[in-house]
């Protein structure tokens, strides 16, 4: 069955993560997605390796795996966006696509006549999603802007990290671009709401989609409950403000996750660690007591803890249904198998041989599931495909083209 977009056509001017990230989604859904190009160059994300692709004999390609995490299901046309005849056909293409995704600096595709107001005017029902660091407006607006900046400037950074006075204390950042992945989330859920809404109304619409304004949102209980206290957040390491306990702990032969999420697991934890009194003293039998008594209960747990190996402690608290889990390195998480039950790793086969790894989504649909269609394409490779498909453009035309540049 065709997927739920499979009547989408999105035209992607993004590159590196975050526009990417949303198009991607776009097109794991059914969408045919266009990714416009530098010619010769094309998204930067395609230099950024090491590690590169292996090709049918096990030899680099020149493929990064940065690029093949986030350009899967998508066509690559190249165009050279600052010269008329590219922008040109880049207006052409976008006239017949129900959506545009781009991130470049404000202002930028207004020059080229590529802005929104400009192509709207061919295309009253296109949406239009802009990506940018600090939105179209305001102040920091004309700034570039990258995650850690984000991580950083939204407060995500002030809560993460040792707490003061402990090995390593200070703020740290994520490790991977959150701030990118998340704002092509939500750029994603607002490109489906306004499809919605034109297929119910015939108008498109422009989505302002800011890097800050994401990291802003997602501190969400921690930016409330400033709200509603006026105490600024602090950094807690592994541990949780509000739980206890809810942290790493070190067994006879490394590090595990528990987490006592109420009364009733901390009463089961006591009886599989051998300490049932410990669920009955005053200060530790309700969370809000274990919460100030954090200090006195957490050494108890540590030195019960290093009684046992990971594996012993994981087995019997999840028999008696404490939540509790491993700190897997990249090579575990694709070993455990739960991670291969759900077919989490996908391959898909590349034109310069062998195959593409890539994560699955985490869409699951019972009635349209995500397809992995085609793998991350290499630069130009749907040039033809598209300007002679979908522009008419003729054979000899699509020659000059790439004689003069402008592919």
């Amino acid at each position: 069955m065709a997927g739920p977009l499979s009547h989408i056509r999105v035209l992607d001017l993004s590159r590196v993560l975050a526009g990417p990230w949303a198009s991607q989604n776009l097109a794991d859904l059914g969408a045919e997605v266009i990714k416009i190009e530098r010619p010769g160059a094309g998204d930067d994300t395609r230099g950024w390796g090491p590690p590169w692709l292996k090709d049918g004999q096990g030899k680099d390609t020149a493929e990064s795996a940065y690029y093949l995490s986030v350009n899967r299901n998508k066509k690559s046309v190249t165009l050279d966006l600052s010269r008329p005849e590219g922008q040109a056909i880049t207006s052409e293409l976008a006239s017949k696509c129900q959506v545009l995704i781009e991130n470049y600096k404000v202002g930028t595709l207004k020059k080229y006549r590529l802005g929104y107001e400009d192509l709207k005017a061919a295309n009253p029902s296109l949406i239009y999603c802009s990506v940018t660091g600090f939105g179209q407006d305001g102040p920091y607006a004309p700034r570039p802007g990258y995650d850690f900046i984000f991580q950083g400037m939204g407060g995500l950074m002030s809560i993460t990290g040792e707490r003061d006075g402990q090995p390593g204390a200070g703020p740290q950042k994520v490790g991977i671009a959150i701030t990118d992945v998340l704002t092509g989330m939500y750029a994603s859920v607002a490109i489906l709401a306004a499809i919605v809404h034109r297929e119910r109304t015939g108008k498109g619409q422009y989505i302002d989609a800011a890097l800050l304004d994401t990291m802003v949102a997602f501190n969400a209980n921690q930016i409330v409950a400033y709200f509603c206290s006026g105490r600024i957040p602090l950094r807690w390491g592994n541990a949780h403000p509000q739980v206890v306990p809810y942290e790493v702990f070190p067994t006879a032969d490394g590090h595990i996750i528990l987490a006592v999420g109420n009364d009733g697991q901390f009463e089961r934890f006591c009886e599989v660690a051998g300490c049932p009194e410990l669920a009955q003293e005053p200060r530790f039998k309700t969370m809000s007591q274990r919460i100030v008594h954090r200090a006195e209960l957490i050494p108890l747990i540590a030195e019960i803890m290093r009684g046992r190996s990971k594996r012993e402690w994981i087995e019997q608290l999840e028999s008696a249904n404490v939540p509790c889990g491993p700190i897997n390195n990249m090579k575990e998480v694709f070993e455990d198998p739960q991670v291969l039950h759900r077919r989490l790793r996908v391959d898909i086969d590349h034109p310069l041989g062998g195959a593409a790894p890539v994560v699955a989504s985490p869409l699951r649909l019972s009635e349209t599931p995500v397809e992995y269609r085609l793998a991350p394409p290499t630069l130009g490779q749907h040039n033809e495909e598209v300007l002679r498909g979908l522009l008419g453009r003729s054979d000899a035309e699509l020659r000059r083209l790439k004689q003069d540049g402008i592919v």
